[in-house]
């Protein structure tokens, strides 16, 4: 393996202040995909650690919540401060460990610096309404209190930017954080942990473990959902996790904000600016790999531009360029480890065996065979069968003709996931049609652009299998509150709702 990679994730972490024990004397090694091979040690957490981070945090919730909220956003404003001359290691890391090009490993600090700027803007923002009452001489109104400590479980393929949607919203709404990063992504976790520390050293008087993080597999995350001082579990991850995350926190009576799987279509119609959708869906197809839960995974082409745009989809994939992210003119980097190498292999034969053609999804020969580069695959299929209604986080596009939109909205919806999706056109009906409740089922719908690349003022999130939660912008900030409804009498009176006569002597 080559030295460097190893030599800078040390480095970088030394210029954060990360304690070397930290990342060179655990039991717990994180890969680099674009090696394979093991770029540092790390000592993981265990229950009983990760339940004492957490009575640290409710203590630091206690005093925090009765910091004025515009002062809460001071705190996230030097947050953002510190990101900014950060911005080029922490990318760099980023790129290191989660096998990221530096492009998109210095855009998602950029989306940290972002979300940094709309919660310090939040932060004198919190405010509630005033509600009219049927009872005179009476006011009512809503009020919203910080809600207490938000667990954040977050997953390798964006191992910075999540924790920050959610963090910066929750500091500004008062609470504390106990932040899981997934296993595969430890060393990002640290550093920005790091980077947090700086700027609450220059805040000066925030509350002691006003942010933590824990290192570790499901134990450790178990540890976090099942802990009744923890108010809030914001999750990202597959729907399987999920699946147990949201009833164990609902038996408790926690709350969770759960953002999963994504099998995105998009839609190309006969007016469609075709130079446009080619551009939108192979970015949106092999970004990242095909490791976004916004990815592109089904596309429905109608036929009248079927054979202009498909061949010329294949030429792209076949041009594309595959190989080390952090060198330059690439645009496809690895995959995170072998079993989503093999889970790509696992449904591209599926996928022949319920008629589909694939192009590409041949394994790339590289220095070392413990690194996964595959060609991003297209595969033509007859229609939505197999494996196309299930996703697979790894480039698979896979595309298919239709006639009719209402059939092609009825099949683009007709998977268990809602959370992005995009049509291209030039026909306001069909713009409208796609947008409106009758169209798109995602939390995210798309006219003229893909279905991956979300900015952070808008709310994140999908429906059904993807969770229902929402992160990052818009409200989505009333997650991270309680709302009281306040109603005061400031007559000599005491008249009841609804008209009700209660009278006593």
């Amino acid at each position: 393996m080559p030295q460097s990679l190893k030599s800078d994730a040390h480095e970088i972490l030394s210029r954060f202040g990360v304690t070397a024990t930290r990342y060179t004397d655990g039991s717990m090694d994180s890969f680099s995909p674009v090696t394979g091979e093991a770029v540092a040690s790390v000592t993981p957490d265990t229950a009983d650690s990760t339940a004492t981070s957490i009575a640290k945090a409710h203590a630091a919730f206690l005093a925090w919540r009765t910091t004025p909220a515009p002062k809460r956003g001071e705190l996230v404003r030097l947050f953002g401060e510190e990101l900014r001359a950060a911005k080029d290691d922490l990318g760099r890391l980023v790129s290191i460990e989660a096998g990221k090009s530096p492009s998109e490993g210095a855009g998602e600090v950029q989306e940290m610096i972002d979300i940094c700027d709309f919660a310090v803007g939040l932060s004198r923002q919190l405010y509630g309404l005033t509600i009219a009452t049927e009872r005179p001489g009476h006011r009512m109104m809503e009020t919203w209190h910080p809600l207490g400590v938000v667990g954040v479980i977050s997953a390798f393929n964006f191992p910075v930017a999540v924790w920050s949607w959610n963090t910066a919203i929750a500091l500004v709404c008062g609470n504390s954080v106990v932040w899981k990063p997934s296993e595969k992504t430890p060393l990002t976790g640290l550093a920005c942990q790091a980077i947090l520390d700086r700027a609450l050293k220059r805040f000066g008087d925030a509350p002691e473990n006003l942010s933590q993080v824990v290192i570790g597999a499901a134990d450790v995350g178990q540890a976090l959902v099942d802990n009744p001082q923890v108010a809030l579990v914001s999750a990202t991850g597959s729907t399987r996790m999920g699946r147990i995350v949201g009833p164990r926190v609902a038996e408790r009576f926690g709350r969770c904000i759960l953002e999963l799987g994504g099998n995105n279509a998009g839609i190309v119609t006969p007016s469609a600016d075709l130079d446009m959708a080619l551009r939108a869906v192979a970015f949106g197809a092999m970004g990242t790999a095909g490791q976004r839960c916004t990815t592109t995974r089904r596309l429905f082409v109608h036929a009248d531009v079927y054979d202009d745009l498909v061949p010329r989809l294949k030429k792209a994939y076949a041009s594309v360029s595959v190989g080390n992210p952090l060198t330059e003119n690439v645009l496809v980097g690895p995959l995170i480890d072998k079993d989503a190498f093999d889970g790509m292999q696992s449904a591209l034969s599926a996928a022949k065996n319920a008629g589909g053609t694939v192009h590409g999804g041949e394994r790339l020969e590289v220095e070392t065979d413990a690194a996964f580069y595959v060609k991003p695959a297209i595969v033509e299929m007859p229609s939505q069968t197999g494996p196309v209604v299930e996703e697979t986080f790894a480039p698979i596009l896979y595309v298919m003709r239709y006639t009719d939109l209402e059939e092609a909205i009825a099949d683009h919806n007709a998977v268990a996931a809602g959370l992005s999706s995009a049509i291209f056109t030039t026909d306001l009906r069909e713009m409208e049609q796609f947008l409106s409740a009758a169209g798109s089922d995602c939390g995210i719908a798309n006219v003229n652009i893909g279905t991956s690349g979300a900015e952070i003022g808008g709310a994140f999130g999908g429906e059904k299998e993807t969770g229902g939660g929402r992160e990052s912008g818009s409200d989505a900030w009333k997650a991270y509150m309680r709302r009281a409804t306040n109603t005061i009498n400031y007559s000599r009176e005491l008249p009841l709702a609804q008209g009700v006569v209660f009278d006593i002597d």
